[in-house]
C-alpha cells in the first residue's frame, strides 16, 4: 500500500463514524480556565478539518481569521462556526460554513470522519470533522471572515516533534496550550489543540 493510501485508511479506520459523532469524547479546552462550570450551556459548533493529497503528499487546509472578527480574531482556524437551527447536524453544518467562508463546493469534499470535540474559554462545543478534499477547486474566501487561506502538510502537523507546549496566564490561572508555528504561520490554541487531538487519535 502507498503511504498516501496508507494515510487514508489510518483516518478511515481511527476517526469516530459520522453517524456517531456525539459519541465522541470532549476536551477542555480552557473553558474550565474560564470559570465557565459543569453546567454552562456550550454553543454548539463544527469545523472542517480538510485534507488534499496532492503530488507531493497531504496537506491540511487551514485559514487566517481577519483582524475584525468578535472571536478569535487573526488566528489561524479551520473553516467552520456555529451548528444553526437549519443544519442538520454537526457535519451540514461543517459544510456549509465552509462553502460560506471559503467557496470551497461541497461536491469536492469526502467526509470521512470525527474526532474529539473540544469545549472553549469562549463558550463553544466544537465538533471537528475530518474530510478528503480532491485536488481542482477554486476557492472564494469571504474577506469579511478570512484574511488567507493556505495548506500545510500534514507530515509537519503530524510529527509530535512540532507540537510545542507553551503556557501563559489567563483570566487569574495558568493555561497550558500548544503551538506549532510553520514558515510565517502561527498555529496555536484551539486549531492547535484540536491538530494534537487528531495526532493523537491516529498514532498514540
Amino acid at each position: 500500500m502507498h503511504d498516501d493510501d496508507a494515510f487514508e485508511a489510518l483516518l478511515r479506520a481511527r476517526l469516530t463514524p459520522l453517524d456517531r459523532l456525539t459519541d465522541a469524547p470532549a476536551r477542555d479546552e480552557g473553558a474550565d480556565a474560564a470559570g465557565l462550570g459543569a453546567d454552562f450551556a456550550y454553543t454548539d459548533a463544527a469545523v472542517l478539518a480538510p485534507l488534499i493529497r496532492r503530488p507531493e503528499g497531504w496537506t491540511m487546509l487551514l485559514t487566517q481569521r481577519t483582524d475584525t472578527m468578535p472571536t478569535h480574531a487573526g488566528q489561524v482556524a479551520f473553516p467552520g462556526g456555529r451548528v444553526q437551527p437549519e443544519d442538520e447536524n454537526a457535519l451540514a453544518a461543517a459544510l456549509r460554513e465552509t462553502e460560506e467562508e471559503i467557496g470551497l463546493p461541497r461536491a469536492f469534499i469526502t467526509p470521512l470522519g470525527g474526532f474529539d470535540a473540544y469545549l472553549t474559554g469562549t463558550g463553544y462545543r466544537i465538533t471537528p470533522i475530518v474530510g478528503v478534499v480532491a485536488p481542482g477547486f477554486t476557492l472564494k474566501p469571504d474577506p469579511r471572515e478570512v484574511a488567507a487561506v493556505f495548506e500545510t502538510p500534514v507530515s509537519f502537523l503530524m510529527d509530535a516533534a512540532n507540537h510545542e507546549l507553551r503556557e501563559t496566564m489567563w483570566k487569574g490561572a495558568m493555561r497550558r496550550y500548544y503551538a506549532m508555528p510553520y514558515q510565517d504561520r502561527f498555529i496555536w490554541g484551539v486549531t492547535a489543540g484540536m491538530i494534537r487531538a487528531l495526532y493523537e487519535r491516529l498514532y498514540a
